[in-house]
Formats: structure tokens, C-alpha cells, sequence
């Protein structure tokens, strides 16, 4: 994986307060993939000058990679009910056409907003329904991007969104258990509210034949809120249509993890899918936790951060892959007040990775800190197309 750093006005002149993190993956023949996390240094700034900053770094990164497609984006705001909006706007006037997610999850650094962008090269990018269709040279990518269903309680909103993405599935020849890679739920009040995305994503589950022994999906289920208040539970998923049977490894370290079955929830570790040409792994949300599913170092940020690292790291070992593959991560803490902390600890082992810290209760309260990434590592699969 190849990083880049480009700061403040050594990005471009004239453009000061911003911060560009990439991790780019180069693959001849085949294509590039990019993924860039866009943040502000200043925090003084109003919103609006925020938001044009980060804009304009944006479009600095387009103008960058004109040899790449933009093929996902998401905007991780500070109050999504004033924010929101606008930055959609903006996103519109660059008139890019591609997944956006935009949830409620204050970046720890001060800021108003955060970014990141995913881009490949020679891929192209189509709206289906509620679907964004993604095309790379042998696979077909959908995305589904701020799935709400303002009504009733968590577990009937996780319901309907799992029903409702199924049917956008079945409408492109696709299905969850067969396709869908990797979900994120965003759960507004997690203390309260995220028992019910488990019952709902639990029987759905079950009724598509999701079990301990069959499968499960990558996920990660955090605190994170829409503009809208009725909305508990906020979904954005990712499937590709081609996958064969064993093209996806499901990823254990049992060593360190317990399977998550154990204690009642439904979803896989970490994902390992498998190209021709590459593979990526998924590591979903995670914790500090041992393989009996109890919380090591209770009270303790850092010990938490360093097993958390742990478990994370022999999850890439089982992939045959490692922290030097890793293109991007998304850090939760449950308390601000260990931002420092943290971050000091993230940039002295990981200071070119593209991360960013945002604050977002994880669903134990014992937990203080859980994080969730994407590697990318080079095959020769002659088993499988090329991405």
C-alpha cells in the first residue's frame, strides 16, 4: 500500500486548513484503487468555511485523480440535523455521480466534518433504484447509501430496511446471503436502541437462512444519527453480483474472538473477498474483547486500544494480510475525553494510514473504543476474474 500525506498549504496555494491522507493500491494490469480521508485543521471555523475547505480539497482530489472514478463517499458531520442538507448540496454541484453517506458522528479532532472518498480506476457508476451500480472490468458493485424507515421502533426500522434491501437485491438478480459483503448500522441512542437491530437483523436472518452455521454478514452497529429524529436506525450495504461459493472467506481468529452467535448477535468478524487479481478484507466493527466474549481492561482506554489492535491484527493474519495492507480506518470512542490519548497512540504505530476518530457510543458500554477498516492485498487467483 503506498501513503500519502498533503497538509495545509502545501496541498495547493491559495488552499489552507485542510488535511489529505491517502492510501492508494497500484495494480498493472488491473486497476488502481485510491481511498483518501479528507479533514480540516482548523477548528475555529465556522461551518461555512468548513464546508468550503473541505470542498475545495475535494475537488483538488478530483481534478488529482481524473484517472479514477469516485465509486463511494462518506461525510461524517458533527450535527447532521443543521449539516446535513448542505453538504449534500454541495456534493450535487460537483455533479459526481455516486454513493454518499452522511451520518452523525462528531470527528474527535474539534472539527465540524470529515470525509472519506474511495475511488477506482476504469470503474463507472449508475443509479439503480435505490441501488448505486457499480461497474469494475469483470464485477458489478452496488451500494446502498442512508437507508431510514422513519416508523416505530429499532427493531421494525432493522426489519424493514433488511426487507427492503433484499427486495432491491432481488430486483438485480442479487440476494443478501449469496452477495451482500459488508452492512453498517448507525443507531440512534445506541444504549437504547440497539437491542432492537439485533431481535430485527436476528430474525430476518433466520428467514433467509443466516445461521451459526451457515453464515453472517460483515457489520459494524454504532451510535450515529440522521437528520431526521424518527429515524433509530440509519443502514448503508454493499454487495457484488458475481461472487461464486467460496469466493468470500469468513474471518474467526478464535484464538483472540469469540464467534458473536455466543452472545446473541448476528455478524461475521471480518470478510476476506477474493479476485483474481487482489482481495479485500472487511474487518468489521471491533473491540476489546478475548475469545470467551467478555471485555478485557475494563476502565482502561489504552490497554483497551492495544487489544483492540491485537484482535484486529490476527483477524488480517487470517486473511494473509496485515496492518501494512490496511487502505483505511474508522475509530469509535465512547468518550471524548480519551481523544488525545488515542489519537497519540493511533499516529505513532499508524501515522499514514488514513483514519479518522469520531465519537460514537459502541454498543457495550464497557467498551471505550472500537475501530473497523479495509485492506487490500495482491493475489494471483486463477480461480477468480480479476476485479
Amino acid at each position: 500500500m503506498k501513503y500519502t500525506r498533503l497538509e495545509s498549504d502545501k496541498v495547493i496555494a491559495g488552499m489552507e486548513n485542510v488535511r489529505l491522507d491517502c492510501a492508494r493500491f497500484e495494480r498493472v494490469p488491473g486497476a488502481d484503487e485510491s481511498f483518501a480521508m479528507l479533514r480540516i485543521v482548523r477548528k475555529d471555523l465556522p461551518f461555512a468555511d468548513q464546508v468550503e475547505a473541505l470542498f475545495d480539497l475535494l475537488d483538488y482530489l478530483l481534478k488529482r485523480e481524473s484517472g479514477q472514478t469516485v465509486v463511494f463517499a462518506r461525510f461524517f458531520l458533527s450535527d447532521a440535523a443543521n449539516q446535513e442538507a448542505e453538504v449534500l448540496r454541495r456534493w450535487e454541484a460537483l455533479g459526481v455521480v455516486c454513493p454518499v453517506s452522511v451520518i452523525q458522528q462528531p470527528p474527535l479532532d474539534g472539527t465540524k466534518l470529515a470525509a472519506w472518498v474511495y475511488s477506482i480506476s476504469g470503474a463507472s457508476v449508475s443509479r439503480s433504484d435505490d441501488l448505486y451500480k457499480v461497474n469494475t472490468a469483470h464485477y458489478t458493485h452496488y451500494w446502498m447509501v442512508n437507508g431510514t424507515c422513519p416508523e416505530a421502533d429499532s427493531a421494525h426500522q432493522t426489519t424493514s430496511l433488511l426487507e427492503g434491501y433484499e427486495a432491491s437485491l432481488r430486483r438485480v438478480e442479487c440476494d443478501l446471503p449469496n452477495h451482500c459483503v459488508r452492512t453498517w448500522f448507525f443507531v440512534q441512542n445506541v444504549d437504547v436502541n440497539y437491542a432492537g437491530v439485533v431481535t430485527g437483523r436476528r430474525e430476518n436472518f433466520l428467514g433467509m437462512g443466516l445461521n451459526e452455521h451457515t453464515h453472517y454478514i460483515a457489520s459494524t452497529g454504532i451510535e450515529g444519527r440522521s437528520a431526521d429524529p424518527k429515524a433509530l436506525v440509519r443502514m448503508d450495504a454493499y454487495a457484488v453480483a458475481e461472487l461464486k461459493p467460496g469466493q468470500q472467506q469468513y474471518l474467526y481468529a478464535r484464538t483472540h474472538l469469540n464467534p458473536t452467535s455466543e452472545y446473541g448477535v448476528t455478524f461475521e468478524r471480518g470478510v476476506k473477498v477474493k479476485y483474481g487479481d487482489r482481495s479485500h478484507l472487511y474487518i468489521s466493527g471491533t473491540a476489546s474483547i478475548d475469545n470467551k466474549g467478555e471485555v478485557v481492561h475494563v476502565g482502561d482506554v489504552r490497554k483497551q486500544t492495544e487489544r483492540m489492535w491485537e484482535n484486529v491484527e490476527m483477524l488480517l493474519k487470517e486473511g494473509n494480510a496485515s496492518f501494512d495492507d490496511v487502505a483505511q480506518m474508522f475509530v469509535y470512542l465512547m468518550d471524548m475525553a480519551d481523544y488525545e490519548v488515542v489519537e497519540k497512540m493511533f499516529e505513532e504505530r499508524f501515522p499514514m494510514i488514513p483514519k479518522v476518530i469520531v465519537l460514537a457510543p459502541v454498543c457495550r458500554p464497557a467498551w471505550l473504543i472500537e475501530m473497523e477498516c479495509l485492506a487490500v492485498v495482491r493475489e494471483e487467483n486463477t480461480e477468480f476474474q480479476l476485479f
